[in-house]
């Protein structure tokens, strides 16, 4: 059988570095086998669900290198669930329940001060069909519950009932479905909770593993049961732990806190993206990876720890030098001319400053002090104002390379008699006008002495 993984987002926002933990978990779990990767856009709510936040959901994966094999949305198949409803109904498997949420909260607090689990009582199940035609013609609508297979001839005595699995995460897993309520899967105005249209697209789609946030563990035992009430064979489960804030607080997607958007907005590389979001949390050191390929290689499910993930976005930085530190000019180039920087000397200046970058666009700024000088130049202290003067009257002739540097110290140094940051300090303020930067024996080859004499104070 194909290995068949799901990312199911909700387009009603954009997705955050959490979200993309989930979709780079099935995306390197379908890659190590030779697998499919589905986009299904869990769209039923169609009064929140809007395109635009699907195209840049898109986008986005794209964006971290994930290619969808198969694009799907739950809002084009209706007629599916409405048809899968009646099945459930015709085999006593779904049933109608009256209670308002505020009866429903009465009986769960009723229930905590008895000392006894918050279970829903299937207190509809004993209804008369006079009772319902009462509910009905006072106007009530009802929701419906899918009747969990926990009980033997008596669903008012539910016993212990057993579901297991081996979570591709967290290893062997049990749920006990009598210590659940029986779960909605259909609202009072006929809309579908999450569950129903999940069950029924992953049956239809050979979906054969889900991978998803450990906040779904609960919810698996149920899941499974409904699988079986239509007739299939549950795929196999794993959760992995979720990513929250440094101070333990959960991502929202309304929010936009570290949404891939902003991220991608901000310069951040996606593999920088990629490499934390798959490995925090994990067995693994979070180290930057240079590919996909190498990020699948790395990449054990079951080495995901079962707590939490606390990140601090500083570490995407981190991790975004160390890439664009050791990234090829090839990898670089067309960037790079999207920012203005071509031409002969594209190569040797991404060469030269590349390691003082965090990020790519940062190139920009070292392009337009290579070819048009310092943007600020402080005025140089009187002390030095002599010693630039006898500077710039020794530059080396042509032509330069990166020894020009040493050897136009060198000369400086027996000519005045300065050495360390008392000689190099004024000559880089002169030549770029900042503190730091790139080795000035990379820029003067780039300047050349024309360049160079350009910039005499």
């Amino acid at each position: 059988m194909t290995v068949t993984v799901r990312f199911a987002p909700s387009p009603t926002g954009h997705i955050h570095i959490g979200n993309a933990r989930t979709a780079l978990f099935n995306w390197l779990f379908a890659r190590q086998r030779g697998g499919r990767f589905i986009l299904r856009f869990d769209d039923t709510d169609t009064a929140r669900s809007r395109q635009e936040y699907a195209d840049q959901i898109q986008t986005d994966l794209h964006w971290l290198g994930i290619r969808p094999d198969v694009t799907a949305h739950q809002s084009v198949r209706f007629d599916t669930y409405a048809a899968a409803v009646e099945r459930l109904k015709a085999a006593g498997l779904l049933y109608p329940c009256w209670e308002t949420a505020e009866e429903l909260e009465r009986r769960r607090k009723i229930r905590l001060s008895r000392r006894l689990p918050p279970v829903y009582g299937r207190e509809a199940l004993k209804l008369a069909e006079t009772d319902r035609k009462a509910f009905g013609d006072d106007g009530r609508k009802p929701h419906w519950r899918f009747l969990l297979p926990n009980f033997s001839d008596d669903p008012f005595s539910p016993q212990r009932t057993e579901v297991h699995w081996d979570d591709v995460v967290r290893g062997p897993q049990t749920v006990d479905l009598a210590s659940m309520s029986d779960p909605v899967l259909v609202r009072e105005d006929g809309t579908y909770l999450y569950t129903l249209p999940s069950v029924v697209d992953d049956i239809d789609l050979s979906v054969s593993h889900v991978i998803r946030g450990d906040d779904h563990v609960t919810n698996t035992g149920a899941q499974i049961a409904l699988f079986r009430a239509l007739g299939a064979q549950p795929p196999a489960f794993g959760h992995h732990n979720l990513l929250t804030t440094a101070s333990g607080e959960g991502l929202s997607k309304r929010s936009g806190a570290l949404s891939i958007k902003s991220l991608a907005e901000d310069g951040i590389e996606p593999m920088a993206v990629a490499s934390l979001a798959v490995l925090i949390g994990t067995s693994e050191s979070v180290s930057a990876a240079r590919s996909m390929d190498e990020l699948a290689e790395r990449f054990d499910p079951a080495a995901t720890s079962k707590s939490a993930a606390k990140f601090d976005p500083a570490e995407l930085v981190t991790l975004n030098k160390v890439l664009i530190h050791a990234m090829p000019f090839e990898e670089a180039r067309e960037r790079l001319a999207e920012h203005g920087i071509s031409g002969s000397l594209a190569e040797p200046f991404w060469l030269a400053v590349r390691g003082n970058l965090e990020k790519l666009a940062d190139a920009e700024v070292w392009w337009k002090i290579v070819q048009e000088g310092p943007q600020e130049r402080p005025e140089p202290a009187p002390e030095d104002a002599e010693f630039l003067a006898i500077a710039f009257d020794n530059l080396p002739p042509e032509p330069w390379d990166r020894m020009t540097w040493k050897i136009w110290t060198d000369r400086l140094k027996e000519l005045s008699g300065r050495k360390g940051r008392v000689l190099f300090m004024p000559l880089r303020l002169a030549l770029t006008g900042r503190e730091q930067g790139p080795e000035l024996a990379d820029l003067l080859p780039l300047l050349g002495r024309e360049g160079t004499l350009a910039r005499r104070p």
